[in-house]
C-alpha cells in the first residue's frame, strides 16, 4: 500500500498572499497550471494598460456620491501617444487649460484629480468609493473641493490643474501600474501650493488602494491626516511624514 503524501507545506503560506510564491515544478519547468495562471495575470495587466476610462459611467458614478465633476484632458491626444510620450500626460491640452482658468474661482483648500494612469481599471472600480470614504471621516467639511477627471493624466498633471484652480492642495487619483496580483490598484498622490514643476520628492503617496490591498476608509484616514497637516504646516513630501496614529478630523484613528 502507498504511503499518504506528505503535506503541502507551502499552501498555508500561499494562502496568506497573492505573490507568486511555491510554484512547484515539472521537470525542469514550471507545472502547466502556473503557466496558464502567468499568461492570464500578465494579459490582465496589459488589458488594463490599454482599457480606455468610461468617462461617462464615472460621472454618473460621481454624481449619484455627490460630487460634480469637470473634465480635462492632457497633451496626449490618444492612449498610444500617452504611453509613448509621458512628458505629454504631465501637462493639459490648451483647450483643458483655458476651461479651467474660467472655473478658477477664488481657489480651494483642496482639489481632487481621477486621472487614468496606467490602469483605467483601478480608476473605474475605487476611485468613488475613496471619496466616498474620505467625505465619511472628514464629515463633509470639503463640500466644495473641486473634482477634475483628467484623461490620459499622469501624476504631475495635478500640479498644473492645482496652479489654474488656485488650490493650496491637489489630491491626484489615479491608476497605478499593473502587476501580476494586482491590475487595480490606486495611487494617490497630494501636492501642497501645486504648481507646474514640482518633483515627486514634494508629494505624499498613498498607494494599493483597493479592497484586497489598503482598505478605503484607512486610505481616507491616512489622507484626511495629511491634508489637515499639511495646511497647517505648509508643505508635502519628505518634509510631512504621515503618523497615523494622531487624532483625526472629526474622530480618532481606531
Amino acid at each position: 500500500m502507498d504511503e499518504a503524501s506528505p503535506p503541502d507545506r507551502w499552501q498555508a503560506l500561499r494562502a496568506l498572499t497573492p505573490a507568486r510564491i511555491a510554484l512547484g515544478r515539472s521537470g525542469n519547468a514550471l507545472p502547466t497550471a502556473e503557466v496558464l495562471r502567468f499568461g492570464l495575470a500578465h494579459a490582465r495587466a496589459r488589458d488594463a494598460v490599454h482599457l480606455p476610462l468610461d468617462v461617462g459611467a464615472l460621472v454618473t458614478d460621481l454624481a449619484a456620491a455627490g460630487f460634480s465633476a469637470l473634465q480635462v484632458h492632457s497633451a496626449a491626444d490618444d492612449r498610444v501617444r500617452y504611453l509613448l510620450r509621458p512628458d505629454l500626460g504631465r501637462r493639459l491640452s490648451d483647450a483643458s487649460g483655458q476651461a479651467l482658468e474660467e472655473h478658477a474661482g477664488p481657489g480651494a483648500d483642496l482639489c481632487f484629480v481621477i486621472a487614468d494612469g496606467l490602469s483605467a481599471v483601478a480608476v473605474q472600480k475605487h476611485a468613488v468609493a475613496l471619496l466616498r470614504a474620505f467625505d465619511a471621516v472628514a464629515h463633509g467639511q470639503w463640500t466644495r473641493t473641486p473634482v477634475v477627471i483628467a484623461e490620459q493624466g499622469r501624476v504631475a498633471i495635478g500640479d498644473e490643474i492645482g496652479q489654474r484652480l488656485r488650490a493650496r492642495l491637489v489630491a491626484v487619483l489615479i491608476g497605478e501600474r499593473p502587476g501580476l496580483s494586482a491590475p487595480d490598484s490606486l495611487g494617490l498622490y497630494l501636492t501642497h501650493a501645486p504648481r507646474v514643476g514640482r518633483s515627486d520628492a514634494e508629494r505624499n503617496c498613498i498607494s494599493n488602494i483597493r479592497p484586497d490591498g489598503l482598505p478605503y476608509t484607512a486610505a481616507a484616514r491616512s489622507l484626511a491626516w495629511l491634508v489637515q497637516e499639511a495646511l497647517r504646516r505648509g508643505e508635502t513630501g519628505v518634509a510631512l511624514k504621515d503618523e497615523g496614529d494622531v487624532p483625526l478630523i472629526g474622530g480618532d484613528a481606531r
